[in-house]
């Protein structure tokens, strides 16, 4: 069983959990039609594993800006996956971060942490969450658009001038159940 709880001073050391490897077996490709996003999906004949580097979060800084959100293994009370919220201008808070040990995917902890989020944006004040997601994280990007989540922009230029420039990033965004689509 898995337990969410927004992360603490005490719990600050949660912050830390080690990225560990996804994936990448192909790119979602995403194109626009009058009002209407569109993706499909392009396998790669080989698939392959990525880490993303592990980041030294701070806790003052986060809570200063947003939250956090600890999923704790109840009978361990280890941390076994991390959301990391930051506020926005707009009226969605931003997913920095979501990730959960390999150990303890596909099992709804990532679901149950975007739950979490959203209930305690919607109580700071937000119609939604956002998150930004590489093109060629194709099981992280099917996973949000499974969780509820639609796409509301893709950038082909972020990484332009990177080593990683032939990637684009996929804007998803995730309306809270009782927030109204309209602007207010």
């Amino acid at each position: 069983m898995i337990i969410i709880k927004e992360i603490t001073p005490e719990k600050k050391a949660a912050l830390q959990l080690k990225n560990e490897p996804f994936e990448v077996c192909g790119r979602m490709l995403v194109t626009r039609t009058s009002a209407e996003w569109q993706h499909e999906v392009t396998l790669f004949e080989e698939k392959t594993q990525m880490t993303f580097p592990d980041e030294a979060y701070d806790f003052d800084a986060i809570v200063a800006d947003g939250f956090a959100l600890g999923a704790y293994d109840y009978d361990s009370g280890k941390c076994v996956g991390l959301a990391i919220m930051k506020n926005d201008w707009f009226k969605y808070m931003y997913l920095t971060d979501l990730k959960v040990n390999q150990a303890y995917r596909n099992q709804g902890v990532a679901y149950q942490l975007i739950e979490a989020a959203l209930y305690m944006a919607q109580e700071r004040g937000y119609a939604g969450i956002f998150t930004i997601c590489q093109d060629n994280n194709v099981n992280a990007c099917e996973f949000y658009l499974r969780s509820g989540f639609e796409i509301g922009g893709y950038n082909t230029r972020g990484y332009k001038h990177t080593a990683q420039k032939d990637k684009a990033d996929i804007y998803f965004y995730l309306d809270h159940p009782k927030s109204p689509n309209s602007y207010q």
